[in-house]
């Protein structure tokens, strides 16, 4: 096996609906789009293959869109190209999302005897009226059923997607999400916050109300940031209490159930992205394929390589930018002797003043060469860590 290690993405863009919120590059299409996508998917797979065959894979993950919606026979053929043309680490993580009632049992035992060694289910909420605002094409039951037959199906480790600031959620409602997902025993659990974007049904619906929150001034649908942050304070306390650990800002996981490939990116293991709008890190130069599926499968179908749109080569101010504010995500924070092993300086004589600042502020601790984000600093996350952005070239 190589020794230079690579996370590997696959972007599925299919879906049943397309969720309100939704800004992924994703949506519904027919099934002749799925088939010649996923053509065009395999010929990408085995392209990259050919340059990439030092790496070994430690991890995969299949997201979307909806991957379980993609027919089980075009699923088959993408997971086994991976294994042909890739050197697949016997312990690979192999991840797969899923939306509740996407797929049926005999999918998800298929895909676990494949590889597929962990389950994403995208939940959001067990309350039936924030799934319908949500615009979600399942109900509560569909997801336990989903989860049961995920277990039935050989998964011992399943992650679950829950979602705080939904219009019209409060306190008891995400109390009851919480302790409904509890019951299923995951092994990892992903918790969220609802983000109003651009072009998005969600943005036309509550956009002006976003501006008004931003603004301090009253709104009439979304929570206020007080509730918002109310909100994300019982999610972090509950799961906590459950016997789970939080590993990443919006992350938590039983013992050993973190996941190695999001992991992977935090850390800026280099990790290939094949499909629209996969994003690859390789050799610290950033290439992000072409975001036009009509586009994507007539030069995929045809072998006319590369299909990406956009390669920028990262200065050494962005690698140290993404070194922290990446690393910092986690709660074990970052080392600063891997800071000087990377880029042969020491932290502090480029981040001195933005470091003695989050210390003396006390949203950032350092310990024996460690440093990381203090409960309050991981709470204001988004200022603590814009602190790491340096003056552009």
């Amino acid at each position: 096996m190589p020794d230079k290690k690579l996370g590997l993405y696959i972007h599925i863009p299919f879906c049943m609906k397309k969720c309100l919120y939704c800004d992924f590059c994703s949506g519904v299409y027919g099934p002749e789009i799925r088939k010649d996508y996923v053509k065009a998917l395999t010929n990408e797979l085995r392209y990259q293959s050919e340059r990439l065959y030092d790496y070994s894979v430690a991890s995969i993950y299949i997201g979307g869109g909806t991957p379980t919606w993609l027919e089980e026979k075009l699923m088959d053929r993408v997971i086994k190209t991976v294994f042909k043309y890739y050197n697949v680490e016997p312990a690979a993580e192999i991840t797969m999302e899923m939306n509740p009632a996407t797929a049926s049992e005999s999918q998800l035992f298929s895909y676990h005897t494949l590889g597929v060694n962990r389950l994403s289910i995208g939940l959001q909420s067990s309350n039936e009226e924030e799934l319908r605002t949500l615009g979600r094409v399942h109900s509560f039951k569909d997801f336990l059923r989903s989860f049961e037959a995920a277990r039935r199906s050989g998964f011992d480790n399943i992650s679950v997607d829950i979602m705080t600031g939904i219009p019209g959620q409060n306190p008891l409602s995400l109390k009851k999400t919480l302790s409904d997902v509890f019951l299923m025993k995951p092994e990892h659990i992903s918790c969220y916050s609802l983000i109003i974007e651009e072009g998005t049904p969600f943005h036309d619906m509550y956009g002006e109300d976003d501006e008004k929150r931003k603004r301090g001034e009253p709104q009439e649908f979304l929570p206020s940031e007080d509730e918002e942050y109310e909100l994300g304070k019982t999610a972090q306390n509950m799961i906590k209490a459950a016997g789970f650990s939080q590993y990443e800002i919006s992350n938590y996981a039983k013992l050993g159930k973190a996941c190695l490939h999001n992991v992977g990116y935090w850390k800026r293991t280099p990790y290939l992205g094949v499909g629209i709008s996969a994003a690859s890190l390789i050799d610290e130069i950033r290439y992000t394929n072409t975001r036009d599926i009509n586009e994507y499968i007539r030069k995929g179908i045809s072998s006319n390589f590369p299909l990406y749109n956009e390669a920028e080569a990262l200065s050494e101010k962005k690698r140290m930018e993404e070194f922290m504010f990446l690393g910092l995500r986690m709660t074990e924070g970052i080392l600063e002797n891997d800071f000087y092993e990377t880029f042969g300086v020491l932290l502090d004589s480029v981040y001195m003043l933005p470091v003695e600042r989050l210390l003396s502020e006390k949203l950032l601790k350092r310990d024996r060469g460690r440093l990381f984000l203090t409960e309050l600093g991981a709470d204001l996350s988004n200022y603590a860590l814009s602190m790491f952005l340096l003056d552009k070239d």
